[in-house]
């Protein structure tokens, strides 16, 4: 039955992001067809099989020492404020951003970044059927972030038309920041952590495909990425940390002001309504959840988390689902955990096109125009990717 209800929701978000579509005779169903192919193979293998288990160990162990060298850091500026064996999300999930920020800063200094980010998105652009800079722009998000990856191309910003600059800021949503992974990996199961890295990055292609399809000749694929090569390791280790600080301190705000705001919805509408608003918004995602796999009986309640994700954040809607707070059988989590882990809501609409406002003002107002399409293609992508976890697990 699971099979029925999975691939019931497969069509669904395909249908939902072809009736989105720009151009709908120009979509090219060869490239979509392998790419889903691939989600599945690459998740299977992860999820199911011992050399993705081995893949994921390995992963999650250099992560292990990469936070316990990022707590060296922080025990030593706010370990006193903590006590012993006592978690505090700032300090335990949000601080180690820094050294993992430093650390990417280092690794693009030393050449060996832009490589792997050039040469991969090359082999990508093979199978996507698209151009060499969307392909170069999606794995180099995944790496940098959503916002600081537009400044290594920024040199070609202001020279790309419309449907080009979509799938680049499409492809910032869907992804998230390796600065972020291991954090993600201290409030998720890490293989589902790992499962979503991959599956979002080829679920953009497919989105982006059907919604905004289009041709790019040789002639305008140029793929001119702007390296910093006039600064010292040390202005650029300087820079970086300074980023991964910049980064912990607005998500740990964001969280500040969202978490209290939800709290205080919820409380209006329990004393008016006797419902909590995030229960309402369950009531309404809760047909999302359910063609994902979730069974029925936890669809309003993972609904739930999913909703709170769009409308504050990804870090809110893990923490809920961490907490305990949210109880969801193995099933329902791997399919949930695997939909948080993007940067698709609301607030996304306003970082990317506020990094691109800083590169180029003209273009901005074109990202601002088309914002709230951004969100529900990659929000298509988040469904894509739990929908075919759901009929992986």
């Amino acid at each position: 039955m699971k099979y029925i209800i999975g691939i019931i929701g497969l069509v669904v978000v395909l249908a939902l992001a072809w009736l989105g579509s720009y151009d709908k005779k120009n979509i090219k169903y060869k490239p979509i067809i392998v790419m889903l192919a691939l989600q599945f193979i690459l998740g299977f293998a992860i999820l199911n099989t011992e050399i993705g288990n081995f893949l994921v160990g390995g992963i999650v162990n250099g992560f292990q020492v990469l936070l316990k060298c990022a707590g060296e850091g922080v025990n030593f500026v706010f370990g006193g404020l903590v006590n012993d064996n006592q978690y505090t999300f700032f300090i335990s999930v949000l601080l180690p951003i820094i050294f993992i920020s430093a650390l990417i800063g280092i690794l693009q200094y030393i050449k060996i970044l832009p490589i792997v980010i050039k040469y991969i998105g090359k082999v990508l652009s093979k199978v996507n059927g698209m151009g060499e800079l969307e392909s170069y722009n999606a794995v180099a998000s995944a790496i940098l972030g959503q916002s600081e990856v537009f400044i290594s191309v920024k040199k070609q910003l202001g020279l790309l038309p419309k449907h080009r600059l979509y799938t680049l800021c499409a492809s910032a949503m869907s992804t998230v920041s390796m600065s972020v992974v291991g954090s993600y990996m201290v409030l998720l199961q890490p293989r589902y952590v790992v499962a979503a890295l991959i599956l979002n990055l080829f679920g953009g292609f497919i989105i982006a495909s059907v919604i905004n399809p289009y041709n790019v000749t040789e002639e305008e694929d140029i793929l001119v990425v702007d390296e910093k090569t006039k600064q010292t390791f040390f202005e650029v280790l300087g820079e970086y940390i300074m980023d991964g600080f910049k980064v912990a301190i607005t998500v740990g705000a964001m969280l500040v002001g969202f978490v209290a705001i939800i709290t205080m919805i919820n409380t209006v509408f329990k004393m008016i309504f006797g419902i909590s608003f995030q229960d309402i918004l369950g009531y309404v995602f809760s047909p999302f959840a359910f063609f994902m796999g979730v069974p029925l009986n936890e669809s309003i309640k993972a609904a739930s988390v999913m909703a709170t994700k769009l409308v504050s954040n990804e870090f809110v809607a893990m923490n809920l689902l961490a907490s305990g707070s949210v109880e969801l059988s193995a099933r329902a989590t791997a399919i949930v955990s695997t939909f948080l882990v993007s940067f698709a809501n609301f607030a996304s609409i306003g970082i990317i096109s506020g990094a691109v406002k800083g590169l180029n003002e003209e273009q901005a107002n074109v990202v601002a125009r088309f914002g709230l399409k951004l969100l529900y293609g990659a929000t298509l992508v988040s469904l894509l990717t739990g929908t075919i976890v759901g009929l992986i697990i």
